[in-house]
């Protein structure tokens, strides 16, 4: 089983950026969280992270026939991507829409997300657990598929 993590924008700034609501590790930190919860679980992680939408998109559709599955953290693109969000319809690659921060504790701006409604999930608010619970949570829907 391979599944592809996608980062938005600013999360290559983790750890130095707002830690009250991000955390102090940074991305690599957790990358390194996932691989060994998903090297237990005997799956494959790929990460990749850019601050470029079309960079984001062209993943994502890279995705089918490639990757059994997608744990995207769409940062500020959750809000007003349109093109992201399009691209995981088309693609039809299961989806898994993850956030450090409870964005629906945050501006009102933030509580909408354009990307979710494309996605089998989300989950929010967990810090770098919503990783690793998106790791289970979408190899748990695969095995049941």
């Amino acid at each position: 089983m391979k599944i592809l993590f996608l980062n938005g924008p600013n999360l290559n700034l983790l750890g130095t950026r707002e830690p009250d609501k991000y955390g102090t590790e940074n991305l690599n930190d957790i990358e390194i969280y996932v691989k060994s919860i998903a090297k237990d679980m005997n799956v494959e992680v790929q990460f990749y992270q850019s601050n470029i939408e079309g960079e984001l998109v062209d993943k994502i559709q890279d995705a089918k026939n490639k990757f059994d599955a997608i744990v995207m953290n769409p940062a500020a693109y959750t809000h007003t991507s349109v093109a992201i969000r399009d691209a995981i319809l088309a693609v039809e690659v299961p989806t898994v829409e993850i956030h450090l921060s409870n964005i629906h504790k945050r501006e009102e701006f933030r509580k909408i997300s354009l990307t979710a409604p494309a996605c089998i999930g989300q989950i929010t608010g967990f810090g770098k657990e919503s990783y690793k619970l998106g790791l289970i949570a979408v190899v748990d829907y695969l095995n049941k598929k």
